[in-house]
């Protein structure tokens, strides 16, 4: 009895290994560790176009999106966040930019999603160098939270067009809705919030100088905030828009004529001339405040993106095991190995599917092998007989 006993455990196990599907892992030196992401494939209705072929098609989506250590989990939640809910997710070409580690990043990006398409440049820290000011927050003063004013020069010419994610947001929308807004004859496109304080995002100094307020004479300023934007990057170029954000930098470092990073100048150069998007396309502020960090909800209406702009940062959150209530609309997109998703999957209903599946086939397989026995003995004494 005792071989057969062997028998049926080594068979439980087996099946076991066969019916329960544990994750792959992806691990890259201290960097976070990822699950393999599903390959997420076009609709019937989608154009079968590459972008190597036809940079100008218009059903191809540019998207850019900076890769760092520090934020690497907040990028994968958003790639997988814009391709589960996308149509047509095999047109969406990811632009990524980052200072270090760029083998790295890309490795983990390539065996996180293999079937991406993507590309992944080079944002060199020099530009910047000697033109950021401190602010209120230090991941505000972070070389590569500017890299969004270098992108019309980091990206290639042929790409005219293209949205410009935070790394700290989800997409629960086609986000080809987002991407075919008509910009007009306007160089950028973003939600604007008219009914903030304006005047908050600049010092009494800038103010008080005559030659800075003037700026804004002949236009109505709105906040928007740079963590989602449509850009024509054509028109960039031709306006030279880099030139003129930088400008402000350096003015920034000579009179310190704002606190927030790399929002002000944006604001300085655009604010009043934007091509206002529907708000459901960046509820912010479910980070909190810069200092902070405190929960919030959503604002009123329609939610196509969920935006954890200020100090609170959801995998932060869920670390700690402290979360806000939205933060478990970021979790289920993470991909992270170090989250409660991917133990649900180890824990949840699908395990125990599995296990009572295979439990289930056990008995029947000791069923049948007991009826054998049985048989060969009835046999046995038949010959006797």
């Amino acid at each position: 009895m005792l071989p057969k006993f062997h028998l049926l455990i080594n068979t439980f196990f087996l099946l076991l290994a066969l019916t329960v599907q544990f994750p792959a892992l992806v691990a890259t030196g201290d960097l976070p560790e990822f699950r393999e992401a599903p390959a997420f494939r076009n609709g019937r209705e989608c154009p079968k176009t590459t972008w190597s072929s036809q940079p100008n098609n218009p059903s191809i989506i540019h998207i850019a999106m900076t890769l760092d250590a520090t934020y690497l989990r907040g990028s994968v939640a958003g790639v997988f966040s814009m391709l589960q809910h996308a149509t047509c997710p095999e047109n969406i070409v990811f632009h990524f930019l980052a200072t270090h580690r760029r083998a790295e990043l890309r490795r983990t990006i390539l065996t996180t999603f293999p079937y991406l398409n993507f590309h992944l440049y080079h944002f060199d820290a020099n530009l910047v160098k000697g033109k950021i000011s401190s602010s209120i927050r230090r991941a505000l003063d972070q070389p590569l939270n500017y890299a969004r004013i270098y992108l019309a020069e980091l990206i290639p010419s042929a790409v005219k067009r293209i949205i410009y994610f935070d790394s700290d947001l989800i997409v629960v929308d086609d986000i080809a809705k987002l991407w075919t807004i008509n910009l007009n004859s306007h160089v950028l496109g973003a939600p604007e919030y008219c009914h903030a304080n304006f005047t908050s995002y600049f010092t009494p100094k800038f103010w008080s100088n005559p030659l800075f307020a003037t700026v804004f004479r002949d236009r109505t300023p709105c906040y928007f905030n740079t963590g989602v934007m449509v850009i024509n990057l054509e028109k960039w170029r031709e306006g030279r828009y880099t030139d003129k954000l930088a400008n402000w930098m350096r003015i920034q470092k000579k009179y310190r004529i704002y606190e927030l990073g790399s929002l002000p100048p944006f604001l300085l150069v655009f604010a009043g001339n934007v091509e206002g998007v529907e708000h459901r396309w960046n509820q912010h502020g479910l980070g909190g405040d810069n200092l902070e960090g405190l929960c919030r909800d959503l604002h009123p209406g329609q939610v196509s993106l969920l935006h954890w702009s200020g100090k609170g940062k959801p995998w932060l959150r869920l670390d700690s095991r402290k979360p806000c209530p939205l933060d478990s609309l970021w979790a289920p997109n993470s991909q992270d190995a170090e989250l409660p998703p991917v133990k649900r999957e180890f824990n949840g209903p699908d395990l125990r599917k599995s296990l009572l599946t295979a439990v289930v086939v056990v008995v029947v397989v000791a069923v049948a092998v007991a009826v054998a026995a049985v048989m060969r003995r009835m046999k046995t004494v038949g010959a006797l007989l």
